[in-house]
């Protein structure tokens, strides 16, 4: 990947790889799961575990192949389990459907079930050497002959294991190969050797796509991203232009819902009913209640609550505050660490100003609030319900309920005035 970043922490759709398998597996109905890192990955072993918290981590102290980094985590294997699911955190795109088809032959009585494609162009993977039905073997294309080169089936490099037989199986994968590895694919001629069948399941080429450069995640991002808009509009929302709207894997929109082209989602957004997101808005961590607008040109920020029919306007950005059903922020406005009443109307130009270098400060607004265009509310500092700011006030002061409140230089006039002369 060229990147100071480990591989598997590169994120497609605001979510790193390793986190898309470990939220699919879960899906998929994975009972126990067991990470297996490199050493020295204290990162990698931090984003697993924030990923999927009950989830064990284990170290593969040397790199000896694919069935050695199996083995490290030995302890969990051994715990037991009806079957054992090997899945790689570069390979981010393969779906739950996947996963219980990949188990399926194990119900019925294989030993391994190997997931496969055809791949259109072989070159670099493993050949899924058959016999009619049966899976004789995985043959790694360094260590394949010329026939088995020519072979278009390739192995995704998933598999999963009965449980009885697993630790059995793997502790019998020798390193006889031109690398001098312990590989995983060794497994299916074993078993086979000892009478079990070995299943193949297909599955399509895009699917099981692995990610190892620049060029690989943004193709998998585009396929995510297609996933994603498919779904959410199979759901009832309305995108104008899907194709310049991206989302999350974890956006949640609304039936009804119309997205305007443009659109960015970031990670932690969720939209209710009947919501209209405009052209070119970016949301992140936000929610936004029913009927509301936000956009063209706006910004949510994490800790955004819009209540239902709140209005968001152009070049307007939320952050850390919490707004109230019927709110209007319709231009030109920054409410940052603020809590703002139902019904209340902020005028254009409009900021809470939240920070005073060293803290962050609250604003809170009540009801009905009418906050005047080019206003300034210097927190910590409240504006009661059905207040009235002046335009172009800079307010220090908590304000009453039903009060006026200018803040501003009082206004100058010099009559018959000329201005000084240049020397």
């Amino acid at each position: 990947m060229r990147s100071a970043l480990p591989k598997v922490l590169h994120k497609i759709a605001g979510r790193t790889m390793l986190a898309h398998v470990l939220c699919t597996v879960g899906e998929a109905g994975a009972g126990r799961v067991a990470v297996v890192v490199g050493p020295d990955r204290q990162d990698v072993a931090a984003a697993a575990t924030a990923a999927c918290p009950e989830a064990a981590v284990f170290q593969q102290t040397e790199r000896l192949g694919t069935a050695h980094a199996v083995l490290a985590a030995r302890r969990a294997i051994e715990a037991g389990a009806d079957d054992l699911v090997v899945a790689f955190a570069d390979t981010p795109l393969v779906t739950a459907a996947t996963f219980a088809r990949l188990r399926a032959p194990l119900a019925a009585g294989a030993a391994i079930s190997v997931l496969g494609f055809a791949a259109a162009d072989p070159t670099g993977y493993g050949r899924l050497v058959l016999d009619g039905e049966r899976l004789l073997a995985i043959r790694e294309e360094r260590d394949a002959s010329e026939a088995e080169r020519a072979i278009g089936l390739c192995n995704a490099g998933l598999m999963a294991v009965r449980g009885d037989i697993a630790i059995a199986l793997l502790d019998a994968v020798g390193n006889q190969n031109s690398k001098g590895e312990y590989y995983l694919t060794d497994a299916v001629a074993i078993a086979g050797g000892r009478g079990e069948r070995v299943a193949v399941v297909l599955a399509p080429e895009a699917e099981v796509a692995g990610v190892n450069d620049r060029v690989q995640l943004a193709a998998a991002e585009a396929a995510l991203q297609a996933r994603l808009r498919l779904q959410v509009m199979a759901e009832g929302v309305t995108l104008i232009a899907p194709e310049t709207v991206f989302l999350a894997a974890d956006t949640r929109l609304g039936r009804d819902v119309v997205v305007e082209p443009n659109v960015c989602f970031g990670p932690g957004v969720r939209v209710g009913t009947g919501a209209t997101i405009r052209s070119f808005s970016h949301l992140e961590g936000a929610e936004v209640g029913e009927g509301a607008t936000v956009g063209p040109f706006a910004r949510l920020r994490p800790g955004a609550v819009l209540g239902d029919g709140v209005h968001i306007g152009n070049f307007v950005e939320v952050k850390n505050s919490r707004l109230a059903a019927g709110v209007k922020a319709n231009h030109l406005a920054y409410l940052g660490d603020s809590d703002v009443g139902a019904g209340t109307n902020v005028g254009a130009g409009t900021i809470t100003c939240n920070y005073d270098g060293a803290n962050k400060h609250r604003t809170t607004i009540g009801a009905g609030a009418f906050i005047g265009t080019n206003t300034s509310l210097v927190a910590p500092v409240t504006i009661g319900d059905g207040a009235y700011i002046g335009s172009g006030s800079v307010i220090t002061a908590d304000v009453p309920s039903r009060a006026l409140a200018i803040g501003r230089g009082r206004q100058v006039v010099k009559t018959d005035w000329t201005p000084p002369r240049k020397g």
